[in-house]
């Protein structure tokens, strides 16, 4: 009953309902001039405009050294051999005056460790400045878009000439900047390939046209890989291939130095004359001129606060104290700094985080050197005869055959002696004292025999020694083996 006397209380009404819209405003973010753009899509062309200034003069420099290093360090001879080569084929890496055999791999796998825990270290202290100063990407970028201004010319042109039909000078224009990118990558190649294979030899069989299939083809493929990578990937590598953008977030702090922009100073942005007083027009002291996108290798915006994909290479903080310089503006609007400088808290330089990576590199390092010190380069491989453990010989004594594989870890020629105990008045027949070339393996058959009222049980263990006796060295080693005795 009292249902129905809510229902029938109830009014009717046959209009129609209307729908509510919220009304929506498109803002601009931090006054950026990208307004209803993303800030970069993988397939956008990044025409990256020229700077100049202390910090791109400082990576310059550095390019030039590292491009320097990395081209002259296969040529170098040391001792009458390439200085550098990792000989694949021969499972040896020559680096001057040490040899690293396949028996080494804990010392590769120590410089390794070391080499990532320095990385971790400097990106604690210097954010990504691997990136933005000494990466391979970023310096063969840097060499490929130098190519682009010498052809094409500057940013504005080589945005002007890519917007064109294709006319005889465009045509002309881009052959001349992918045909320098291909013999330049071609070079590239070539030497990245003499640190595998001798230098001097590989540089005549090129020229000569003279290599084998598979050096073709390896050349082949880290030419048209550095052309790809350099010349048309670029930034997409840095921002979507490369592992060491995604986890260097858990290396960072907020006292670590990062590329940042002075929001507290610079907002909110606007143009303005020289001359105008900028406080009293409301506005801070970025004069939203967009420089600091335009030389962006990356295409980010600094002013967006810290991103993955920066690189650390301090581009945008030139182009800034240009521009700061002209309004006579105190510098440092986008600076190396750190969130807690920016916050106006105390910067802790020597902190905990930092600390510990340092004192695991002092123990690695003090490791490795230890290592590479007491490193022994002498390896002996012990072969016994599986088709017959023991024998007796005509003399009624029970002889053991072994092959014995000295292999000199050195780079001159060794003579070793070579001697066995373990068990009283053994006889050795065969060589026992053998010279090693440097960097070769010398194989030795012998035997040994012994008086079987010698032996105690069926098996004894034995112990071979080789030791260097020519040139004097204290290079000594030890290996076990076993002599079986005739049932």
């Amino acid at each position: 009953m009292r249902a129905n006397d809510q229902s029938s209380s109830t009014p009717k009404t046959n209009k129609p309902v209307v729908e509510q819209h919220i009304p929506i405003k498109n803002v601009k973010i931090h006054g950026s001039k990208n307004t209803g753009k993303e800030r970069y899509k993988p397939g956008d062309q990044i025409y990256v405009r020229k700077v100049s200034g202390f910090f791109q003069k400082l990576r310059q420099r550095m390019n030039l050294v590292y491009f320097a290093f990395f081209l002259m360090l296969p040529w170098l001879q040391f001792n009458g051999h390439q200085a550098v080569l990792f000989d694949i084929s021969e499972q040896r890496f020559t680096i001057f005056n040490l040899t690293l055999w396949p028996q080494d791999l804990t010392l590769l796998a120590w410089f390794f460790i070391l080499g990532a825990f320095l990385l971790f270290f400097v990106t604690t202290f210097l954010g990504r400045v691997w990136c933005g100063y000494m990466c391979p990407q970023t310096v063969w970028t840097f060499i490929f878009i130098w190519f682009e201004e010498k052809i094409e010319g500057t940013a504005n042109q080589r945005r002007k000439l890519d917007g064109q039909k294709m006319t005889s000078n465009k045509v002309i224009r881009k052959t001349l900047k992918h045909s320098a990118w291909l013999l330049f990558s071609l070079f590239t190649a070539m030497t990245f390939a003499g640190y595998f294979s001798p230098m001097q030899d590989l540089f005549v069989d090129v020229f000569t046209l003279d290599t084998s299939v598979m050096m073709a083809g390896i050349l082949a493929f880290f030419t048209f890989a550095t052309y790809g990578n350099a010349g048309w990937m670029r930034e997409t590598v840095c921002l979507h291939m490369c592992p060491y953008a995604r986890f260097q977030s858990a290396m960072f702090d907020k006292d670590t130095l990062t590329v940042a922009y002075d929001a507290e100073r610079g907002e909110g942005r606007g143009a303005r004359g020289r001359k105008q007083d900028h406080k009293a027009m409301g506005l801070g002291d970025c004069i939203d001129c967009n420089l600091c996108v335009e030389v962006c290798p990356t295409g980010i915006d600094i002013r967006n606060g810290l991103q993955y994909e920066c690189i650390n290479c301090g581009s945008c903080v030139d182009a800034c104290s240009g521009v700061m310089s002209k309004m006579n503006y105190p510098q440092g609007l986008i600076r190396y700094t750190t969130e807690h400088e920016l916050k106006g808290k105390k910067v802790h330089l020597v902190r905990s985080k930092l600390i510990g990576y340092a004192v695991l590199l002092v123990i690695m390092s003090t490791m490795l050197l230890l290592e590479i010190v007491n490193r022994v380069p002498l390896s002996l491989d012990i072969i016994r005869d599986r088709t017959e453990l023991a024998r007796e010989n005509f003399n009624g004594e029970i002889e053991n055959v072994y092959t014995l594989k000295i292999l000199n870890m050195s780079q001159t020629d060794n003579t070793y002696k070579l001697s066995v105990k373990g068990i009283e008045n053994t006889l050795w027949h065969g060589k026992q004292e053998v010279l090693v070339e440097a960097a070769t393996v010398y194989t030795l058959p012998i035997s040994i025999s012994v008086d079987p009222y010698e032996l105690e049980k069926y098996m004894s263990n034995i112990t071979f020694v080789v030791e260097q006796v020519s040139p004097e060295s204290d290079a000594r080693i030890e290996q076990e083996s076993r002599f079986f005795n005739k049932r």
